[in-house]
C-alpha cells in the first residue's frame, strides 16, 4: 500500500471512528460525514487520474455534487432540530415522537 493510499484510507477510517464513537453533537457527525465524503472524493479523483481514462473522470464530480446535497439536507435538519428542540444533542432526540 503506498502512502498516498494510506493516508487517504486512514482518513476515511477516522471519520468513520468519528462517527462511530462521538455522537454526541449533531454538528460533529454531520462534520465526520463531511471528511469521509472528501476523502472519497479525493481518492476517487486520484484513482481516475492514475487510470489515464476520460470514461471515469465525472465520477469524482458526480460524488462531490451528492456531497454538497448531503451537506445542504445534513445543515437544513440541524436548523430545524435546533429550533424545535433548543439543542442539537442526540441524546436528547428521541426519534419516536413527531
Amino acid at each position: 500500500m503506498t502512502p498516498v493510499h494510506f493516508t487517504f484510507t486512514s482518513a476515511f477510517v477516522l471519520g468513520l471512528m468519528g462517527l462511530a464513537f462521538h455522537r454526541t453533537h449533531l454538528l460533529s457527525a454531520l462534520l465526520c460525514l463531511e471528511g469521509m465524503m472528501l476523502s472519497l472524493f479525493i481518492a476517487l479523483s486520484l484513482w481516475s487520474l492514475q487510470l489515464d481514462s476520460t470514461g471515469y473522470s465525472s465520477a469524482p464530480m458526480l460524488l462531490l455534487a451528492f456531497s454538497a446535497c448531503e451537506a445542504a439536507a445534513g445543515l437544513a435538519l440541524l436548523v430545524a432540530t435546533a429550533r424545535t428542540h433548543g439543542t442539537d444533542h442526540l441524546q436528547s432526540l428521541n426519534l419516536l415522537q413527531c
